[in-house]
């Protein structure tokens, strides 16, 4: 395919062709440059196909192109690295699976534009989302296929809320780095504009019911074991493991801060970690009522679903970093974010490090948006100065 770049300065140009199951698409990936201008020529066959360029915030090293041949229409990746130099001011944090409460959502019913979200999730859910989280009851609405998306819309809606009071866009404006714990990484996707509200509550309802799927498949439990560094919660786990069978072993899932891990895997090697905890000095443990062994390879048979229906949604280049659970890392290739979001049910989740690694770059300002203030706490944990604020919906 002959395509042929003009620029004032020598620009040097890799070409990659994606496989054929992504679109059957090839891409440019420019890397960083110093360029005023940047013109193009092209053969006949792509005399039409550049539909737009553009620098992204005006950085000339970062060129991003949507070309289309004939009928196919060409995807450009992005450069993965894009953001990895992000200086964090200001954050918002969305929260996971755990957080649901019956009663979140009331305050949608005053903001028009929260309410619309639980209107549109009605029709992608088939049941009332709003009268679920508002009235209950408790035990439906901790269900994961219910609360996933619970949260994932609530989360939402606090953003509405947040947008329609004095100030509220002028601080959303001012944001420039969002994550999510778990569940709340597809919140901070949505909000960075990586996909629609509507594509991310599919893939969440999916996510939901294909996890509760991988619990039923293989009983398993979670565990948070409280007062104890990561190095002894992961000797804890390795001595649990040498007394149950290798289909009960269990893992660190969750670095939520120090102090607090959660440990996941099979029910006999929950308990071992449950009876041993106190020898190992453990202030307490505490079981948690989730449907299975979460964020180990107990979700595996999630991926396949997740995987296929990622394949099939439109995700783009978010607009702000969002940190990624699986390597506590910023990624802008929407091919690369969907590995990531399919990896992510059976990985770690590295929020310790990603809480870590935003403080020491200089986060001043952080805003928890939606159900609890699990990530407030989090926050004042590690670092008692730090600013967070609460927004619920």
């Amino acid at each position: 395919m002959p395509v042929s770049f003009t620029t004032t300065t020598n620009l040097p140009l890799i070409l990659r062709t994606l496989p054929s199951s992504t679109m059957a698409s090839s891409s440019l990936a420019i890397p960083s440059v110093s360029l005023k201008t940047l013109s193009f020529t092209s053969s006949d066959a792509f005399n039409k196909g550049i539909r737009g360029f553009a620098l992204k915030n005006g950085n000339p090293s970062r060129v991003f192109m949507s070309l289309s041949v004939g009928s196919q229409t060409q995807t450009v990746v992005v450069d993965d690295t894009l953001f990895l130099d992000y200086k964090p001011t200001s954050a918002f944090l969305f929260p996971g699976q755990g957080a649901q409460a019956v009663g979140m959502g009331k305050e949608a019913h005053s903001v028009s534009a929260a309410s619309e979200l639980y209107k549109k999730a009605n029709d992608i859910l088939g049941y009332d989302l709003l009268e679920l989280c508002i009235g209950g009851p408790k035990e439906k609405l901790d269900s994961t296929v219910i609360s996933q998306p619970a949260i994932y819309v609530t989360s939402l809606a606090a953003v509405e809320v947040l947008r329609a009071r004095d100030g509220g866009q002028q601080i959303i404006d001012s944001v420039d780095v969002t994550c999510g714990l778990s569940l709340g990484e597809y919140t901070a996707l949505a909000f960075a504009g990586a996909f629609s509200f509507e594509d991310g509550l599919k893939l969440v309802k999916l996510r939901g019911e294909a996890m509760q799927e991988a619990a039923d498949a293989a009983k398993g439990a979670m565990v948070s074991v409280i007062g104890l560094d990561s190095d002894k919660v992961q000797q804890l786990c390795d001595a649990a493991n040498q007394e149950v069978d290798e289909a009960d072993r269990v893992q660190i899932a969750n670095y939520l801060c120090p102090g607090n891990y959660a440990v996941s895997g099979g029910v006999k090697g929950v308990e071992a970690v449950e009876a041993k905890a106190k020898s190992f000095k453990a202030r307490m443990t505490v079981r948690l009522a989730v449907a299975g062994a979460f964020h180990t390879s107990f979700m595996e048979p999630a991926v396949s679903r997740l995987e296929a229906a990622l394949a099939a949604t439109e995700i783009r280049q978010p607009r702000i970093p969002v940190i990624s659970n699986v390597d506590a890392q910023p990624h802008a290739d929407p091919a690369t974010i969907k590995k990531i979001l399919a990896r992510q049910v059976t990985s770690p989740v590295q929020w310790e490090t990603t809480v870590k690694t935003l403080l020491t770059k200089g986060l001043k300002k952080s805003y928890e948006l939606g159900p609890g203030k699990v990530i407030a706490g989090i926050f004042k944990r590690m670092d008692k100065k730090a600013e967070i604020e609460n927004i619920s919906a």
